[in-house]
């Protein structure tokens, strides 16, 4: 009989060892551990985990924050690399699926950086590198547009799994790309960002946007968010003197599960550090769709059509070939008829 996946997922609010990669890959490995312990076989981690977010770009000008670019980039990794293989080791060890947010440092150039989603499968592959498709606000000065190559859902043990960074959650033909290709399990991933404007609740801009993709998709949404350490606000005291004003408001990170009905699962996490858990049964997916199925029977693709370019960008391309024989010289030949 036709049955869907039913599992434990954990989502994690916490902050990295600021612009430390490598202890930041141990503090993910051990809340791996913690999650797997309690039965999870899916975890999700925040945006940028390993190692940190540019916090400086919002609270100075480009000038003020150039050298802490050079930090983050030296924080930075590339994929493949030792941290990610050490991830993707703890994974296989620890049977979890795993979506961790890294600050992808280009192969091509070491002032190239990408805000990029690693997808790491309970058998420790790499199933996808997401790179975020467009740096949100003050986040253009420090990370390139990504592509959509990795703008793909993948088969995992637990179900089609998806996942975007923060602001492309709010990019609807994003979102669809992925629904459109059976995502049923999406990742949402995100920062803390106290520093948004006064009127901007981001606990709450974040949960109205998981809401909308859950209900639309019928699909599970599954939320990481960072949060703001005390380490992080004393490292951005040395740039700004009122970084602790600006990092320390409340309602700036949120954490959670929410159903295919668009309904917050459980008790999510605002602001503190933590992981929260979900008992998923993809099942709860079919009903909905009976009626709205909007990659499906309740849709018109004979009138919309959405076409995603999914070449990888490169800064150059070589055609390499053999070069062609050279062209044997034309001889005319004279008959001297007599």
């Amino acid at each position: 009989m036709f049955d869907l996946h039913k599992f434990r997922a954990a989502a994690v609010q916490a902050s990295p060892i600021f612009l430390n990669a490598e202890a930041t890959v141990d503090k993910a490995i051990d809340l791996m551990k913690q999650a797997s312990d309690k039965g999870a076989k899916l975890i999700a981690f925040p945006e940028v985990f390993v190692a940190g977010y540019p916090y400086w770009s919002w609270i100075s000008n480009p000038i003020q924050g150039s050298h802490w670019f050079e930090k983050l980039v030296k924080a930075s990794i590339q994929i493949p690399g030792p941290e990610i293989t050490k991830l993707a080791n703890a994974a296989a060890r620890f049977k979890i699926n795993v979506v961790i947010g890294v600050n992808e440092r280009a192969a091509h150039s070491v002032g190239t950086l990408y805000n990029t989603l690693v997808t790491i499968s309970d058998e420790g592959t790499i199933l996808g590198v997401h790179r975020k498709l467009v740096p949100t606000w003050a986040e253009k000065m420090t990370w390139a547009p990504g592509d959509a190559s990795g703008l793909k859902v993948h088969q995992t043990s637990v179900g089609p799994l998806g996942a975007l960074a923060c602001g492309e959650n709010t990019n609807t033909l994003a979102r669809f790309a992925l629904l459109a290709q059976g995502e049923m399990i999406h990742v949402a991933s995100y920062i803390s960002l106290p520093v948004a404007p006064p009127d901007y609740d981001m606990a709450e801009a974040i949960k109205v946007r998981a809401a909308a993709h859950s209900f639309e998709g019928k699909v599970f949404t599954v939320v990481s968010c960072s949060t703001v350490s005390e380490e992080i606000i004393e490292q951005m005291e040395t740039l700004n003197p009122e970084a602790r004003q600006l990092l320390t408001r409340s309602n700036s990170a949120f954490t959670g599960f929410l159903g295919p009905d668009g309904r917050v699962l459980g008790e999510p996490l605002i602001d503190r550090d933590g992981i929260t858990y979900a008992d998923i049964d993809l099942n709860r997916c079919i009903q909905p769709r009976q009626m709205h199925d909007i990659t499906g029977h309740y849709n018109r693709f004979d009138i919309f059509e959405l076409k995603v370019n999914r070449k990888a960008l490169t800064p150059v391309q070589f055609t390499d070939r053999a070069p062609e024989p050279p062209l044997e010289s034309a001889t005319a030949t004279v008959i001297n008829e007599e």
